[in-house]
């Protein structure tokens, strides 16, 4: 039996205070974003009340602090994902980490280069972030994109994965956890298919980072990407993991000051991976913010937390399934999901869900969640999505039933 993680809510302060209403806050909206607990709020906050300044760049104390402190950042997230320091780059976002490696991709000079005739694969579960750059690579290189489907249960199918991922796949990259189903991908498969015609496989690991323990090594892949704000971090932080001799093969993908090794007027070396990849003064509270949430999360410990998540989504799916006018979008069961339920009400508009729940305080996300092509193939206008974390609780899952079984006794009375 698990342990009931909201006893740490009270670490998180967003949720003292109301919300409409007078309302408490009930979160169900982690799968956008995570609140954060104080520590991590005080982490950055120090940052620049002690030893703000640029790193890399000074002889000075604060800039030597400022340094470190990024450095050591650097090392915890490694640890975190089980990755060597020199394998971590921080960037802005998830979205600018698989940007930049469609940008990398994309160019010529790179060790790894798409070129036409090519083709990279996708699913039609991906996010937007994990779809566009892929798009748009495509068509600067005159690659194809092409993509695995989904079956009616909301999972990946598999059943074609030998000829999607084919002698002239160069690139598979794939989401870890849907956004959207809350399904977790059956990666290994994946990496197998991948390896079995010479593909990298870059992971979407923005949904699965934040919820349960993700090892790179142990998964095999080639790139991943995460947001530091769904991991109960900063805004303004993400995470690019690659292998070492892949890294040292990509050219960078924007440049300035802090990623050149020398310049002169006709022309620059690199710095070392993975400086070469962080052009100019980079987001070192950020980083100092993400570090302290990675200690926060580690000493909760990550296998607790995904316990946690499942209890509380086998709740809500058993809740569900005795409402008639409610249907969930994605798995029924437990078997390879996370704590991610997207649902529709028998004539009622997601919006429209999501303004009545917000009248008792409960936040979720509504609409096509950037998924537009997952929600066409699934004929529908968007969903209300309820997600998870570590704050959250039985009684906010029993609060969001209640509301939802008001919210089709509302729209009853008003037809």
């Amino acid at each position: 039996m698990s342990a009931d993680l909201s006893v740490y809510k009270k670490d998180f302060p967003i949720f003292s205070r109301s919300v409409r209403g007078g309302n408490p806050l009930i979160y169900l909206d982690s799968g956008a974003t995570s609140q954060k607990p104080e520590v991590v709020i005080q982490a950055e906050a120090d940052f620049y009340r002690t030893k703000n300044a640029a790193v890399h760049r000074g002889a000075h104390l604060l800039a030597e602090e400022a340094s470190d402190a990024y450095e050591s950042a650097r090392e915890n997230v490694a640890r975190f994902i089980g990755a060597a320091s020199s394998e971590v780059i921080f960037t802005k976002s998830a979205t600018e980490s698989l940007n930049f490696l469609a940008t990398s991709f994309g160019n010529p000079d790179s060790g790894i280069a798409v070129k036409p005739g090519d083709e990279i694969v996708v699913t039609e579960m991906e996010h937007h972030a994990n779809l566009s750059p892929w798009q748009q690579l495509a068509k600067r290189t005159g690659a194809k994109l092409t993509w695995l489907s989904i079956t009616a249960g909301g999972r990946l199918d598999l059943s074609n994965i030998d000829q999607v991922i084919n002698s002239k796949t160069k690139i598979v990259a794939i989401t870890h956890q849907s956004n959207v189903f809350g399904t977790v991908v059956p990666i290994d498969l994946i990496v197998k298919a991948a390896r079995n015609v010479g593909a990298l496989v870059v992971l979407d690991a923005c949904q699965s980072v934040p919820h349960f323990a993700v090892n790179v090594k142990q998964l095999g892949v080639d790139f991943l990407a995460f947001s530091g704000h769904k991991v109960l971090g900063p805004t303004g932080i993400g995470v690019l993991w690659g292998k070492s001799e892949l890294l040292e093969k990509l050219e960078p993908a924007i440049f300035g000051g802090s990623m050149v090794d020398s310049v002169t007027m006709d022309g620059a070396t690199w710095a070392q991976t993975p400086r070469k990849f962080e052009a100019g003064v980079p987001n070192m509270a950020q980083a100092v913010g993400l570090s302290a949430a990675v200690d926060y999360l580690t000493k909760i410990g990550m296998p607790n937390l995904a316990q946690h998540e499942h209890k509380l989504t086998e709740e809500l799916l058993a809740g569900f399934k005795e409402m008639k006018e409610v249907t969930v979008v994605g798995p029924l069961d437990m078997k390879d999901r996370g704590g991610v339920v997207s649902f529709t009400v028998d004539g009622v508009h997601p919006h429209d869900v999501g303004q009545v729940l917000d009248q008792y305080g409960i936040a979720v996300r509504t609409g096509h969640h950037c998924a537009w092509p997952l929600m066409k193939k699934l004929n529908l206008v968007g969903t209300t999505r309820a997600s998870f974390h570590l704050y959250n609780s039985s009684e906010d899952v029993s609060s969001l039933l209640k509301a939802v079984e008001k919210v089709t006794q509302y729209f009853k009375v008003s037809k």
